[in-house]
């Protein structure tokens, strides 16, 4: 129930990596045979990607995941618009490789304007418009939030950032492979994606980068990549990214409505079965596998502790940020008490789920918060609160 996590590697991703870690080992920068088979099978997987997203292979610049693509997009391109403005948008919502970005940015000459959510979760179109100026060059948004499944109006955003010049990038990190992504349709400039978000190797990823759009490097030591990321490419991280996401694509039909169905199901129970429990995000604006609750007067780390005992893994929030003893910084930029965001679980849905794991899940849920709500001394009826 953690998928939104990671993903394990699908066994045909496997297989099509294997040979390319121990027959097909060459590097692709070599000039020799083995090196241009390399090279080969490197451009062959980036043109399947780029394929599937509507783009155009020299679009795709393969990285090591999301946050290094969100950080090259955000700090690349300000760096090269940097004399036509120095002033960027994002909101409150952000993964932290966005918001971290930014405010290194921020410490760098550069002025950052935050845009506030509804109690949805979904941006408000209207602080957008208000917010865009002259100088600004860059709006970054989150396509789907990684904690509360919320989906961003992603073309509607872009059409108000181009009434100012701003280009657009979109993390779709939790989006590419789960729902069907035109960057054509979208018309963004920058998206990142990373593989083991949908069942590909975990340290593979990507950033589109619409032609004509101009970033810098992060990473400087080659020519690879475009010139956009030094280092010998992950020629077997590319074929299982490639493989994984054609995958994903061929089995979305049927996987989305599949998914959708048990997590309204999942949410129906939750609601019925637990008293004082809030759904996070938007009812139907969201991911299908994602499900966010809050519980009121328990802990999240208590509930997912508990749950972990009995065999089933769940996030507190973000796999990023789950040290952290703070709540929330989605739950609390969208309106949620403080008490009631450290309350909350996020159980996502995979490919093995099933509707016996959903039903297995709900009644531990509901066992577990009964057990420590009895404990707890402000559920309305738990212990006594009288004074003697």
């Amino acid at each position: 129930m953690d998928y939104a996590a990671t993903t394990p590697v699908a066994p045909e991703v496997l297989e099509a990596m294997a040979p390319y870690m121990t027959e097909h080992f060459g590097n692709p920068s070599s000039i020799h045979s083995f090196g241009r088979e390399a090279k080969q099978t490197l451009e062959k997987a980036r043109e399947t990607i780029a394929t599937l997203l509507e783009a155009r292979p020299e679009e795709i610049v393969f990285t090591s995941g999301g946050s290094e693509s969100s950080n090259l997009a955000i700090k690349g391109c300000a760096e090269a618009y940097s004399r036509k403005g120095r002033h960027i948008i994002t909101t409150s919502v952000e993964h932290h490789a966005s918001l971290d970005a930014v405010k290194h940015l921020s410490k760098n000459g550069f002025e950052a304007t935050y845009l506030p959510v509804d109690r949805d979760g979904l941006v408000d179109l209207n602080a957008l418009k208000n917010a865009l100026r002259d100088d600004t060059i860059l709006v970054s948004v989150i396509h789907a939030n990684n904690e509360v499944g919320t989906i961003q109006p992603v073309k509607e955003i872009v059409e108000i950032a181009r009434e100012k010049g701003a280009l657009v990038h979109v993390d779709s990190v939790q989006v590419v492979g789960s729902l069907p992504v035109s960057v054509r349709d979208l018309d963004i400039d920058l998206m990142s994606m990373s593989a083991h978000k949908f069942y590909g190797p975990k340290g593979m990823g990507g950033l589109y980068v619409k032609r004509g759009v101009r970033i810098l490097p992060l990473i400087h030591g080659g020519p690879h990549e475009k010139k956009l990321r030094a280092g010998t490419q992950n020629v077997a991280g590319a074929v299982g990214m490639a493989k994984a996401l054609e995958l994903a694509v061929e089995r979305m039909g049927d996987e989305v409505p599949r998914l959708t169905g048990l997590r309204d199901k999942m949410i129906e129970e939750i609601t019925s079965r637990i008293d004082h429990v809030r759904l996070n995000g938007h009812r139907i604006k969201r991911l299908p596998n994602n499900v966010n609750v809050s519980v009121e007067y328990v802990e999240g780390e208590a509930m997912l502790l508990n749950l972990d005992l009995k065999g089933i893994a769940v996030s507190s929030g973000s796999a990023c940020s789950s040290g952290s003893l703070e709540p929330s910084h989605v739950l609390m930029a969208m309106g949620i008490p403080h008490e009631i965001a450290h309350g909350s679980l996020r159980f996502t849905l995979g490919r093995s789920t099933t509707e016996a794991d959903v039903e297995y899940v709900v009644s531990s849920l509901a066992d577990i918060v009964a057990k420590l709500r009895e404990m707890s001394p402000l559920y309305p009826s738990g212990p006594c609160k009288c004074k003697d």
